[in-house]
């Protein structure tokens, strides 16, 4: 009997905690007479009563099962980690914040039997505020034209994934994963599925501006030399500028040595505008090979405090 996972990150979601287990469990137990199944909750380092509402799940059932992380390892890496620690044949990635529609499972899994290995959630429309959407919408244009990989835009993780894919991913040696760009890069087939993503009805959304942020300097680094290139033609550009227009001064000055002043504003505009260039290049570079020092670290993706109803 094949096996289906779901994996479910969460941080400080305890009120969600429960109806999301038991949406899960009754999508689930429509499969009893043909797939096994087993439920992951991961845990990032919440401060709520999170922990305490999994462990009361996971000791009536133990096709629950439960890993808590020792600290914040950030919502990229939390649900990747979940995902390589999963046994079954297909991953399934939902959240635990309800906003993801767990009723989406049976069509991932109708589209898994039909033999596609990557059936990706497509979120129409988000509750976020209008300056992060419009953020977002520009990012994934700007990474879209300059990533050496296809971008979907609104896709957060939520789908199903073969085991064949995961062995794909763990292969894949990098401490910040994106998985808006692996998902391309293993390439396969790939249905979408779209939804309208429901209002959040308990807890607090842990996503912001500077989460984005960061999670957009990640797809950045990983799927494109673009910013390095840019950055390159950009000082080569104004190199040239300026280079002439001191050649000009030059000039002038011999020219007319007594009648020609060269000011102070040339040179301050200079020094401060090719000063301006200077920190927006070491800026982008440091970007690089700060993501290069993190993976050749060779870190833990997370590190477990505990874990429940696993074998041993």
């Amino acid at each position: 009997m094949k096996k289906i996972s779901v994996i479910v990150p969460c941080k400080n979601e305890e009120l969600n905690i429960k109806n999301c287990y038991d949406e899960i469990k009754k999508v689930l137990e429509k499969y009893n007479t043909e797939f096994d199944y087993e439920i992951i909750f991961i845990d990032n380092d919440s401060n709520d009563r999170t922990v305490e509402e999994i462990k009361k799940l996971t000791s009536i059932d133990k096709k629950l099962k439960a890993i808590i992380n020792s600290r914040d390892f950030g919502q990229v890496r939390s649900p990747y980690y979940a995902m390589l620690q999963a046994t079954g044949d297909v991953i399934i990635s939902v959240n635990s914040d309800m906003q993801t529609p767990i009723n989406l499972i049976e069509d991932f899994v109708e589209e898994w039997k039909k033999g596609c290995l990557m059936v990706l959630a497509i979120r129409n429309e988000s509750h976020e505020s209008l300056f992060l959407k419009s953020f977002k919408n520009l990012y994934y244009k700007i990474l879209a034209k300059i990533s050496n990989v296809d971008v979907f835009p609104n896709f957060i993780g939520f789908g199903l994934y073969d085991r064949k894919i995961i062995e794909i991913f763990r292969k894949i040696k990098t401490i910040n994963p994106y998985l808006r760009g692996m998902v391309s890069e293993v390439g396969f087939k790939k249905k979408f599925i779209y939804y309208d993503e429901p209002k959040r009805i308990h807890g607090k959304t842990k996503n912001n501006f500077f989460s984005f942020l960061d999670l957009a300097l990640i797809g950045f680094t990983s799927y494109s030399k673009a910013p390095l290139r840019l950055v390159t033609l950009v000082g080569t550009f104004f190199s040239l500028i300026f280079f002439t227009v001191s050649l000009i001064y030059l000039i002038l000055k011999i020219i007319y040595w007594n009648e020609f002043e060269l000011g102070f504003a040339p040179i301050l505009i200079g020094i401060f505008f090719i000063g301006s260039i200077q920190l927006l290049s070491i800026g982008v570079i440091g970007e690089y090979i700060g993501a290069i020092f993190e993976d050749v670290k060779d870190r833990p993706i997370v590190i477990e405090k505990e874990r429940i109803n696993f074998d041993k």
